[in-house]
């Protein structure tokens, strides 16, 4: 047990926002997630880095339901996932998720992208939901491209208008899957920033990434995964300097040393 553990489990279990026990899932004979044990808390930005293949995208998509587990419970807000259903689209909407891939709807303007949700989901009135959409695209710094289509957008600026349609739902964890590998480098920075600000304002966050500057000033813990397992966890400080497995320090070995 590191401190980080420790402290976590003393911690009131009210504060507990997301909570996964023993999960396990296979890909075929692949056993992609081994007994995962993790608990998040209310706040909570947690980063899961490791090598590729080793069950962080499996990890961070169970959370929502967008992967079954084969067995283990996973509960928000001390609430187990919905199976399917009406329940699992509210889960959905409470469980932000920002991927790889911007997915936004192409016909559909970036306003009425973030403004869908809310409407479907949420019932919101549409006036107020363009008001609220309006507010959170300025707040991730792309208020003037409301009226643009996702393709006349930069893919920095697209994956900001993801994250928009997410905060939209007034969700209760965030995931990151990811969010940055399929930008130029240039834009990268630009997300990363708004992910900052969130985790600045107290949002509960998931961001599986390999931006380690990230990692290092903005996760609460990071999670080191390797081969299906959660190998190590720790603050930042403490996994940057001193990792304490052999499968860590490799792998920091390999991608710190420019």
């Amino acid at each position: 047990m590191s401190e980080v553990d420790v402290t976590k489990d003393s911690a009131p279990g009210g504060d507990d926002l997301v909570v996964l026990e023993n999960v396990n899932k296979h890909f075929g004979a692949l056993h992609v997630l081994q007994d995962i044990d993790l608990t998040i808390a209310r706040g909570e930005v947690v980063v899961v880095i490791g090598p590729s293949g080793s069950g962080k995208s499996t990890l961070c998509r169970t959370i929502n339901r967008l992967e079954t587990v084969d067995s283990g419970t996973i509960r928000i807000d001390g609430e187990p996932l919905p199976a399917e259903g009406r329940e699992l689209a509210r889960l959905r909407a409470d469980v932000g998720m920002v991927f790889q891939s911007f997915n936004l709807f192409a016909h559909k303007t970036v306003l009425e992208n973030v403004t869908l949700g809310q409407i479907k989901v949420r019932k919101a009135a549409k006036a107020k939901a363009e008001e609220k959409a309006r507010q959170l695209l300025d707040r991730v710094g792309v208020g003037s491209q409301a009226d643009k289509y996702p393709a006349q957008l930069s893919g920095g600026q697209q994956q900001r208008v993801a994250i928009a349609r997410a905060l939209a739902m007034d969700p209760k964890v965030m995931l990151f899957d990811e969010p940055t590998s399929a930008l130029d480098p240039e834009m990268i920075n630009e997300v990363l920033e708004v992910m900052q600000q969130l985790a600045r304002d107290g949002m509960t966050m998931v961001v599986v990434t390999h931006e380690m500057g990230f990692a290092r000033s903005a996760a609460n813990r990071v999670l080191f995964m390797a081969d299906g397992r959660i190998v190590e966890q720790a603050r930042p400080d403490q996994f940057f300097t001193a990792p304490k497995s052999d499968r860590a320090k490799d792998f920091l070995s390999k991608i710190l040393h420019h």
